[in-house]
């Protein structure tokens, strides 16, 4: 039987400053959701996109999301097993460090891996991202661009010239490679022309049980 945890005090005097009202209702609402969900989920995000994950959102309006905030939350579950809210949630306030999300839910494990596990959605890539594949323009024009844009691709480091009125390139351009980290430039360029190279998806990394059994999951990126 778990042991129960409900009246554990949380001091906000380690989350600094002001918006101790907002944090004290974060504790509260991240506890609620602790006696409320059968299963709690820490989850990482390949190439996070705001658009995308307010559609995973609503696909799953009957759970809850929780991304940010990690200090705070650390501080509801509890860092040490003398201080945690529930059996073993100590072990989840190790988990949150870098760009980590908490979801809960009375979903099924198999159903929540089956979902994220097909859930992906192309993207474009941003600076930084390595690039997926070669990328080569002939030389010739760039009939998909207006004359307007002209200017523009030349700052992007196109080898570009106007002829009566139609956007050229003087000679054939390898925008990437594959492996290449991409310049703001590169990224510009390929979302231009309408290149989503990367993919939005969601990794599952851990599993916590409201009887207290906390799982590492073997969930991956769907490629």
């Amino acid at each position: 039987m778990p042991k129960s945890k409900r009246d554990k005090k949380v001091s906000l005097t380690e989350t600094k400053r002001k918006g101790l009202e907002f944090k004290q209702k974060l504790v509260d609402e991240v506890r609620g959701c602790v006696d409320t969900y059968e299963r709690l989920f820490v989850l990482s995000v390949e190439n996070m996109r705001n658009t995308k994950l307010k559609d995973v959102r609503t696909a799953w309006k009957h759970s809850r999301f929780f991304f940010g905030k990690n200090k705070v939350i650390m501080l509801a579950f509890g860092k040490h097993p003398e201080s945690e809210y529930k059996d073993s949630l100590h072990k989840i306030t190790e988990k949150l460090q870098g760009n980590v999300g908490l979801l809960f839910t009375n979903k099924t494990k198999e159903e929540v891996l089956e979902w994220f596990k097909t859930y992906t959605e192309p993207e474009f890539a941003r600076s930084g991202n390595k690039a997926t594949e070669l990328v080569v323009l002939p030389e010739g024009p760039l009939d998909q661009f207006g004359h307007s844009m002209e200017p523009h691709l030349r700052q992007l480091g196109l080898p570009t010239e106007l002829k009566k009125g139609v956007i050229h390139l003087r000679s054939e351009h390898t925008v990437c490679k594959v492996g290449d980290v991409l310049t703001p430039e590169q990224a510009r360029i390929l979302k231009l022309l309408g290149k989503q190279t990367v993919k939005f998806a969601i990794k599952l990394d851990y599993m916590w049980s409201s009887d207290g059994k906390l799982e590492e999951l073997k969930s991956s990126y769907l490629t």
